[in-house]
């Protein structure tokens, strides 16, 4: 779909919320729940903290979303969102990350309205990186989420590969009609989004990527945070292999990233060449480790991960559980 994706009036507009997930966000709350507040739609917004004890629920109070703590160790990424999604109980619910920040209160209504007019299930915005974001993060962000505005499903698997499968649940609206007809978000380490959206595209839904829905985000190329970010995804990967390889692997659209990396900085950046080139490896290092551990003890695995509090819990039980009921074929 190379054309707009836009917000279009309804007589009977469906009920909206906003999931906030939030650890020791006090620091970014205000910044992100700006915009949210603002959007003409009056969502309700839930913030969710996993029990950071520094200020964040307060300040979410204060601001008059309502709020839901849970404990650290009971934090999981898929169940969380799952029963934050079923507490507002809303038609379209909205998941997003603090360190979000959205261009105008426009951007709810832009994401809302393919789900709205039935033509999506998924709808998630464009990420543009923060000011002070360094090349590579500023490559990244413009990799994953081009300019054009598409309407993906399960027929462009052959063209896309993995790629019809990407979703980004740091700004992504859901229908929770559809979300109910795959059981919701599953149990899982990270990407619970690409996991929901894989079962969707099965079903026959379709995913909007809405370019016209513009946030800010994106993360500091830190070596250690990058490799434990890209072992978590590997490991997950491996836990739900039967879903998220099952449009091809990752590995091809990696590749396709780094060639284009490589041009880019040599032709704007030539010294940051050798960074780049060191952080890939890294990158690609952490998603193989992390593909390869998934049937080593979690004492052994725990270290490796950026998730303390999946490891603490009862996480990695419920996952394999998860697991074990698809490769059985139980819904």
């Amino acid at each position: 779909m190379g054309s707009t994706v836009s917000a279009v009036p309804r007589t009977s507009p469906p009920s909206v919320g906003v999931v906030v997930i939030t650890w020791r966000a006090r620091h970014l709350l205000e910044r992100c729940l700006a915009p949210v507040l603002q959007s003409p739609l009056r969502p309700r917004v839930l913030v969710v903290n996993s029990s950071s004890h520094d200020g964040t629920v307060e300040l979410a109070q204060a601001l008059g979303c309502e709020t839901w703590v849970v404990p650290r160790s009971a934090f999981n990424h898929g169940l969380t969102r799952e029963r934050a999604r079923k507490r507002l109980g809303c038609d379209i619910v909205l998941m997003l990350t603090p360190d979000c920040v959205l261009r105008g209160p426009e951007v709810i209504e832009l994401l809302v309205a393919p789900i709205a007019r039935g033509c999506a299930a998924v709808a998630y915005a464009r990420q543009v990186a923060a000011a002070d974001a360094d090349p590579i993060a500023r490559f990244g962000r413009a990799f994953a989420f081009p300019e054009e505005s598409a309407l993906r499903g399960i027929e462009d698997a052959a063209r896309l590969g993995a790629a019809v499968a990407y979703c980004s649940n740091a700004c992504a609206a859901w229908s929770n009609a559809a979300l109910d007809r795959i059981g919701g978000f599953k149990p899982t380490l990270v990407s619970e989004e690409t996991i929901a959206l894989c079962e969707l595209l099965a079903r026959g839904e379709k995913v909007a990527y809405v370019a016209e829905a513009v946030v800010e985000h994106s993360h500091p190329s830190s070596l250690r945070d990058d490799f434990r970010r890209q072992f978590d995804i590997g490991w997950t990967r491996s836990a739900w292999r039967h879903l998220l390889l099952a449009f091809g692997s990752d590995e091809a659209r990696g590749l396709a990233f780094l060639r284009g990396l490589i041009a880019e900085l040599a032709r704007e950046h030539p010294r940051l060449l050798p960074w780049a080139l060191l952080h890939t490896f890294v990158r690609y290092l952490g998603y193989r480790t992390g593909r390869l551990a998934f049937y080593l003890p979690a004492r052994l695995v725990r270290p490796l991960s950026g998730q303390d509090y999946f490891w603490a819990g009862s996480g990695e039980h419920l996952v394999r559980r998860a697991r074990c009921a698809h490769a059985s074929g139980v819904a």
